[in-house]
């Protein structure tokens, strides 16, 4: 008999373009018949639903995530010769913004469990040139953001909330947002909340860090024709527009994501080789990724190749941590406080499943079976 493979993609943002097509449609034509294309009513409208939906103040419109992160780091005037600690276990755009910035990236390994920063590791990395902490919520899960507050007051240090994956996410007792200075957010099309293209946006509720990066995104100016040191970072209209649409779902979008991880995990607690994610206790976790960990770290791409085969389009985030790339800039640009077993294990182990709203029930029956199947014949 021939066994029938189901194809079960990795994303689904054009099913859910579908979805509300006329919404987004809606938006981007009032976009086109206004004229106003970049820095325009839409923007501005999108800015305010955005920081509102956030229950912050402001909210800043730039490029893509990564600048939001190195304008916020020179709008908080961080440079050359300041130091700025994160954790390996992310996306290369993390360091790569405190690099641009003209600062030195200062990794500490991650927590075991939820695999973002391990709070317990950030005192011994402060030294007198540390000027700020940038805690990345991995995978849709926050990290301790009461304990990381708790060591930047004492030692008179900002934060930086790399939010790009976790848009909605909240720990237990907060909001992103509420405890740092700026929040960084990502809107490229995979992620939970995300446009056609690139975008992003830097959130705060420091009035003048938003002025600051308003006027940096714009090459230097808030006044025509007046200009100093700035960039060319601006979220445009059409890409507002899609966003505007979408936020009004992203709740309701996110708590479908949710219940599927609830279904992945049910179905694969009784897989031996397979580790899956935690979830901390009070937490709201979007799962912008859905991370299984091999609990061997040689069954990790046999795992990966078996998915792939039978039409599982499942990725690794992120294979190769910060501190082991090509790029990594040792010596003045970057250096790491102690050992990193946990973020080099997340590494070597890690494999997202498909993890979107439009996901069906007999797609993640599908990838569960696959799954167990693959487990059981390992050895």
């Amino acid at each position: 008999m021939t066994q029938v493979i189901m194809q079960v993609g990795f994303y689904g943002h054009i099913r859910q373009y579908h979805n509300i097509q006329s919404e987004i449609d809606a938006n981007i034509r009032r976009v086109l018949e206004s004229g106003e294309y970049v820095q325009g009513p839409m923007l501005k409208q999108f800015e305010q639903e955005l920081a509102a939906f956030h229950g912050m103040a402001h909210a800043a419109g730039t490029g893509n995530g990564t600048d939001a992160i190195w304008l916020a780091l020179m709008a908080m005037g961080i440079g050359a010769g300041d130091e700025v600690i994160t954790h390996p276990n992310t996306f290369f755009a993390t360091a790569e913004a405190i690099w641009i910035a003209g600062a030195t990236a200062v990794f500490v390994d991650c927590d075991p469990r939820t695999k973002c920063i391990d709070p317990q590791k950030i005192e011994a990395a402060i030294t007198s040139k540390t000027k700020a902490i940038i805690p990345v919520h991995l995978y849709g899960q926050c990290a301790d953001m009461p304990a990381i507050r708790k060591t930047a007051d004492a030692h008179r240090l900002r934060v930086i909330e790399d939010n790009a994956q976790a848009i909605d996410a909240a720990g237990d007792g907060f909001r992103i947002g509420q405890l740092s200075d700026a929040t960084s957010v990502s809107f490229i099309a995979q992620k939970n909340l995300g446009t056609f293209g690139d975008g992003g946006a830097l959130l705060t509720n420091d009035a003048n860090i938003d002025a600051r990066v308003r006027k940096l995104r714009n090459h230097g100016s808030n006044q025509r024709n007046v200009h100093s040191f700035g960039f060319n970072s601006r979220l445009d209209d059409l890409h507002a527009g899609v966003l505007s649409a979408k936020l009004k779902h992203i709740h309701a979008w996110n708590d479908q994501r949710i219940k599927w991880a609830a279904t992945y995990t049910e179905g694969l607690k009784g897989a031996t080789h397979v580790a899956l994610p935690h979830v901390r206790p009070g937490y709201r976790h979007v799962f912008h990724l859905y991370v299984i960990e091999t609990k061997n770290t040689a069954h990790r791409d046999p795992l990966l190749d078996f998915l792939v085969k039978n039409g599982i389009d499942a990725k690794t985030h992120y294979s190769i941590p910060i501190h082991k790339q090509d790029g990594y800039p040792w010596g003045k640009g970057a250096r790491t406080v102690g050992a990193m077993p946990n973020a080099e294990r997340n590494a070597a182990s890690c494999i997202s499943l498909p993890m979107y709203p439009e996901l069906t029930t007999a797609e993640v029956d599908y990838v569960v079976a696959k799954v167990l199947e693959w487990d059981k014949g390992a050895r």
